[in-house]
């Protein structure tokens, strides 16, 4: 009779224990392709994947971080200077949001609408001259006004610029920020607030980034927000919770579920990765990618 403790295992016993080896890894989240396969296996492309510069931070030539990007088959990048967008162009992608405006400063008060409208003029005009989609805005801090007062002194000034981005066909984004951890004041904190916001714009190229790491920390709920509100979203930013580092099992958000509802919902923007990786960036950028091509 054959010890059960013996090493010469049938072949038999070594599948049972090949096939319990899998089932846990599997169940566990263990069982993981490598970095290399994992570069390599095609997408599936439903979700359209950006990066803004610090998700590989320490990487300083844009042509080494544009040829990853490339590689990993990313299709745009975030707050790109105009002089860089050939690069983008020659390597397949876009810049999927220009730069325009300041943060603290922004449309919540009369006396910045004329900057503040200059600026965005400015990045429609850049991006509508590459072929590129949005152009980013800001609210601008609460400084003492109600958010009543705020969103409408908001819309009042983007009703004086959002018929040129019509005609340029250029989508204006507001980013809906956090005021609790991030940006102390900042008045379009809340989707409610930034919805309202659109629909006192009136027009379909007045939007939303909806950043999930941002409205995770400031109302969660963040499938059925982006679901009952898509029409006004126009773009997306991830980043993990708590800290805003990677999308991985360490954070409290499961990115692959939000990326599934977007697909099941019919969401044609862009979902661009915001994060500061505190592991090898390349590697993590990876698995951004794996996780969100759902």
């Amino acid at each position: 009779m054959q010890n059960r403790n013996s090493k010469n295992l049938s072949r038999r016993d070594v599948f049972k224990l090949m096939g319990a080896a899998s089932a846990v890894a599997a169940t566990t989240g263990l069982w993981r392709v490598g970095a290399a396969e994992s570069a390599a296996a095609p997408l599936k492309g439903r979700i359209k994947q950006g990066i803004t510069r610090g998700c590989l931070r320490g990487i300083k030539s844009t042509e080494e971080v544009v040829a990853i990007c490339a590689r990993l088959g990313i299709k745009s990048m975030d707050f790109v200077g105009a002089g860089d967008f050939p690069l983008l162009k020659k390597n397949g992608m876009i810049c999927s949001m220009v730069m325009s405006g300041s943060l603290g400063k922004g449309f919540n008060h009369t006396e910045n609408h004329a900057a503040s409208i200059e600026g965005l003029r400015k990045g429609i005009d850049t991006a509508a001259a590459a072929g590129f989609p949005n152009v980013i805005c800001f609210s601008g801090n609460r400084a003492g006004i109600s958010d009543e007062e705020g969103l409408k002194i908001c819309a009042e000034g983007l009703k004086q610029i959002v018929g040129y981005a019509e005609k340029q066909k250029i989508t204006i984004c507001m980013e809906l920020l956090n005021s609790k951890r991030n940006h102390k004041d900042y008045q379009c904190d809340r989707t409610p607030w930034g919805v309202a916001l659109c629909k006192a714009v009136g027009s379909p190229n007045m939007k939303l980034l909806y950043d999930i790491y941002h409205m995770q920390i400031m109302e969660g709920d963040v499938i059925a927000t982006l679901k009952e509100n898509l029409p006004y979203i126009g773009h997306i930013h991830t980043a993990g919770v708590p800290g805003r580092n990677e999308i991985d099992e360490t954070q409290e958000l499961y990115y692959p579920a939000i990326m599934r509802a977007l697909v099941d919902a019919g969401y044609q923007g862009y979902v661009t990765h915001e994060y500061g990786p505190k592991r090898d960036p390349v590697k993590s950028l990876e698995e951004a990618v794996r996780i969100c091509d759902v």
